[in-house]
């Protein structure tokens, strides 16, 4: 195996294991309760309160949306390399 492809199985392997651990570590007690009306507006302080969909989506889920982020930005990088390695392999005349 070549420098590069070592290189991409360790990354693949390093991002594939930073998903599990925040899949592993979110809070899924309360994913099959049933629906409950959500505020989507702040209190008189300003502050959101902590049933709201923009403070679960941010603060509870926060650093599981960081991996997610980073693990998208990854494959539209990969995406973009991968097609440029096929136009270079398509100039064999």
């Amino acid at each position: 195996m070549s420098k590069k492809t070592i290189v991409g199985v360790v990354i693949a392997v390093a991002m594939l294991a930073m998903l599990a651990g925040s899949i592993v570590s979110s809070d899924w007690e309360n994913m099959n309760d049933s629906p409950e009306a959500i505020p989507f507006e702040p209190d008189e302080g300003g502050n959101l309160p902590t049933d709201s969909v923009n403070y679960v989506l941010f603060e509870d889920y926060g650093p599981l949306l960081l991996v997610l982020g980073v693990l998208m930005f990854g494959a539209i990088i990969g995406g973009v390399c991968i097609s440029r390695e096929e136009e270079d392999s398509d100039d064999s005349n």
